[in-house]
């Protein structure tokens, strides 16, 4: 029987390193293509939903690890299902195959006792529940329980199917937040993904230094997603009407404060200033970079894509993302008129912006709105068309901006897109008649409308849906109902 040794004085390795493919199974697994910094950890993860690791050598000079697992049918079970979906560990894929060697041995006692604690800790977690190494054991559901702590930035739908979808088929994802905590359940094609996820997962942190991951089995056996929007998705079903948001939901199923990340405020390291990351668990130390999820851009330029080209305008945007911050500049692209760039006061209302606005309808079009490299919006050249310069405004010095006072109301009262419109600053003079009319008379089919008891400058409008109710605000905010008066239009989380 072969039998590999590793020198525990220098670390060089008497692994044959350059090992062919091996067809025939074996106990010991050869992973190649690891990561620079990788932990053993990060390595033992790997392997751990499918039973309990004997043995471990890591080659860190050769990017190289070798596995011992417990019994070979638990070997077995782990190649042949990464061999439909290789791992990628910090975007790099790393490749599994089988040893021509039957047996590790070591004498690296404090590599095997830390093996042997991430053993225990796994069973304990339930990420492996036989520790008999007999093989991969059925997970209790193909369905995760997501909660994300020490939420410091937005974290969407389209994430978590970034991440997850790394581990197997993602074939439905329902976000929602509990307990002022964000959380998501989601379902896998198969429990071998959902519990290989699990493994891998649970503790780590989305973004460098928070969004940390707390992963369960949910004790549901299946999604039942009604809805195809920014909350919930069934990927294996394009058919499903997008429905109507709650209003006091936002787009991508995150409960945002008020205004910025302040009500979920992280903890900053005393002498660095970096947000700290919650504990993670002891099976899997977060990597520097995550989840390789680029953290969010510090700029504050979104780029807005899938626009009317015959309908937009840089006033229709600013109006509109206007709601969640104060637009400096807007640029309609020369050549490609479908798309925009917004820049706002700063990198949190750009968040704000983009997390209420992305995926919804504007003139019949789904929006897309992510963030752009580009640090600010450049204005024309002096030599720039006529077209080109009408494309691009300059928003500055707006007095329309809603959050240019200190300490503004504003800042409490911003909300998801919602068919319900809170209107304000109306005279005295006007009733409730011509203000139905006014939205009536520009196509807009009124539902509803009630004014505020306390005080009758503010009522609540109600429309047909919430694409029509973008567009009404865009149309009637700041029309002018008297010599010097002019209606303030926003959404409102109340329904009448």
């Amino acid at each position: 029987m072969n039998s590999t040794h590793l020198s525990t004085v220098d670390g060089t390795d008497r692994l044959c390193v350059s090992e062919r493919a091996q067809c025939i199974p074996s106990p010991v697994l050869h992973l190649r293509q690891l990561p620079v910094d990788i932990s053993e950890q990060e390595v033992v993860a790997l392997a751990l939903p499918f039973g309990r690791v004997s043995k471990l050598i890591t080659l860190r000079t050769k990017n190289q690890a070798f596995l011992e697992m417990a019994s070979e049918e638990a070997a077995v079970t782990m190649v042949n299902y990464y061999a439909s979906a290789p791992p990628t560990i910090r975007n790099q894929t790393v490749f599994i195959q089988y040893s021509n060697h039957r047996e590790l041995k070591t004498d690296n006692l404090t590599n095997q006792r830390a093996l042997q604690a991430i053993n225990t800790a796994a069973v304990h977690s339930g990420n492996m529940t036989s520790a008999d190494g007999r093989g991969l054991v059925p997970a209790p559901s193909a369905v995760l329980r997501i909660i994300v702590e020490n939420l410091f930035y937005p974290v969407t739908l389209e994430v978590l199917q970034q991440i997850f979808s790394k581990f197997g088929s993602v074939l439905k994802i329902i976000t929602f937040t509990r307990n002022n905590q964000f959380q998501a359940l989601l379902q896998f094609s198969d429990a071998v993904h959902a519990q290989h996820a699990k493994a891998s997962l649970d503790g780590q942190n989305i973004y460098n230094g928070c969004c940390t991951l707390r992963i369960d089995f949910s004790k549901l056996s299946a999604l039942n997603v009604k809805y195809n929007n920014d909350k919930s998705r069934d990927f294996t079903r394009a058919d499903l009407p997008t429905g109507e948001l709650e209003p006091a939901a936002t787009a991508f199923g995150v409960a945002l404060p008020p205004y910025g990340a302040a009500a979920f405020p992280p903890t900053f390291h005393q002498h660095t200033g970096l947000p700290v990351a919650a504990v993670p668990g002891s099976l899997v130390s977060p990597p520097r970079m995550a989840l390789q999820v680029a953290p969010p851009a510090v700029h504050s330029v979104l780029l807005v894509s899938n626009l009317d080209p015959e309908r937009v305008s840089p006033h229709c945007l600013f109006i509109l993302f206007g709601v969640y911050g104060d637009v400096q500049r807007v640029k309609i692209l020369f050549n490609k008129k479908e798309n925009a760039l917004v820049q706002m006061s700063d990198a949190t209302q750009a968040q704000l912006a983009m997390s209420h606005l992305n995926g919804q309808r504007l003139h019949g079009n789904v929006i897309r709105v992510t963030l752009s490299k580009h640090p600010v919006v450049q204005l024309p050249r002096g030599g720039a068309g006529q077209e080109e310069q009408t494309l691009t405004q300059d928003f500055a010095g707006s007095a329309l901006h809603r959050f240019k006072k200190p300490g503004s109301k504003n800042f409490n009262n911003i909300f998801p897109p919602s068919a319900t419109l809170h209107l304000s600053n109306i005279p005295s003079s006007v009733s409730e008649d011509s203000l139905k009319d006014l939205f009536s008379a520009r196509g807009f089919s009124v539902k509803a409308f009630k004014f505020f008891q306390k005080d009758r400058k503010m009522a609540l409008l109600q429309l047909a849906s919430v694409e029509e109710a973008i567009e009404a605000l865009i149309a009637l905010h700041d029309h002018q109902l008297d010599h010097n008066q002019h209606l303030r239009v926003s959404f409102s989380k109340s329904t009448i």
